[in-house]
């Protein structure tokens, strides 16, 4: 059986890495590794795999970044001729970015399997482009393996066969259980002179709130007024840092006290980041999941969220866009010591062993 695995978007190549180590296991299956490029600079990508021990890429589609058009154009071209060369029995898809679809949409058409990880995420956010990208990749998929049972219901609620449903559990945790050991003997607190549990996270890159000259300008009025009272480190994202710098607030950002931006860290590094954190305020959709597995507290900066399980049973609070909320969410959990609890009960099968159960799901379907 032969398995086309896509990753492109970093957050993909924590997801693909378990599987890739599971197929190991499995000699009837011929697993190969298919790179998009939609991060194609070496820190936002190369160093992911070096670090998750991903093999080098059997095929690299060097998509490159472009309009959401010109990009799910691009990747369906060059990933149709890879598919007509290989003949694969399935593709695995991950997440909810361009190439996700765009992917599936091409095997689709071509009679090719397709099994969706992290099928059944809502948000139920039309405006927001991995709405619409997960919404299209699950309506044509034909293995759908959810992280969450609230995933089970929402492609219940769209019509889709239950049959096609497996509740497999969250595949970013097998990464992140199998790199927190690792990741002790990250430096980066050291080098950055902070303290476990004395400094804030800060991690921000979505269009709705960095595109915009006024969004981003009260995101840096936060920064301001939260280092006043403690550390704060953010990996900034080359899409905010280009935008902060269009908009005349680098330089503004360069001057804040007690804030450490740095350059996009590496998997170790941020997973310690996370560890070690007082708070972490993001509007990542993977850094909801990974704060809730470490049981450290996350304030999500966002109207709405596709992984409200964190929420219902994790660590995470949405706290929308508005500095002067967010403030005050910032302050209360500063104010009352609280620093999370590794040892919160977790969502049911965030266990570290979803790679095995879709494996396991390929297989049963396949038969």
């Amino acid at each position: 059986m032969k398995i086309i695995n896509v990753a492109s978007a970093r957050p993909n190549f924590m997801k693909v890495a378990p599987l890739l180590e599971e197929y190991k296991k499995h000699q009837e299956i011929e697993a190969k590794l298919l790179h998009t490029g939609q991060h194609y600079d070496y820190e936002m990508s190369k160093i992911f795999f070096d670090e998750l021990g991903i093999p080098k890429p059997d095929f690299h589609l060097g998509v490159g970044s472009g309009t959401h058009a010109e990009q799910t154009a691009k990747v369906m071209v060059e990933f149709e001729k890879v598919l007509q060369k290989e003949q694969p029995d399935w593709v695995v898809v991950v997440g909810d970015v361009n190439p996700t679809m765009a992917c599936t949409i091409v095997a689709n058409k071509m009679g090719i399997k397709v099994a969706h990880v992290e099928a059944g995420l809502r948000s139920y956010d039309r405006d927001m482009p991995e709405e619409i990208n997960r919404v299209l990749t699950d309506s044509i998929a034909d293995l759908l393996l959810t992280p969450s049972i609230d995933g089970n219901m929402n492609l219940i609620k769209e019509g889709i066969a239950e049959e096609k449903i497996r509740f497999v559990g969250n595949i970013m945790i097998d990464t992140l259980f199998n790199m927190r050991k690792r990741s002790d003997e990250s430096t980066i607190l050291s080098d950055l002179g902070i303290k476990e549990k004395g400094y804030v996270l800060v991690t921000l890159h979505r269009p709705s709130n960095v595109d915009q000259e006024e969004t981003l300008s009260n995101f840096v009025k936060i920064l301001e007024e939260t280092s006043q009272e403690l550390p704060m480190v953010w990996p900034v994202h080359p899409r905010s840092k280009n935008n902060a710098e269009k908009f005349g607030l680098w330089e503004r950002l360069q001057s804040v006290e007690n804030l450490h931006l740095l350059e996009p860290v590496g998997y170790l590094d941020n997973v310690c980041l996370m560890n070690n954190a007082r708070l972490v305020l993001t509007d990542s959709g993977g850094i909801q999941e990974e704060t809730t597995a470490l049981g450290v507290p996350c304030l999500t900066a966002r109207e709405n969220t596709e992984r409200p399980i964190t929420i219902s049973e994790g660590t995470n609070t949405l706290v929308g866009t508005d500095p002067e909320v967010i403030l005050d969410h910032i302050e209360k959990h500063l104010q009352n010591g609280v620093a999370g609890n590794a040892d919160l009960p977790k969502p049911l099968y965030w266990d570290g062993n979803t790679a095995k159960r879709i494996v396991k799901a390929i297989l049963e379907v396949t038969k």
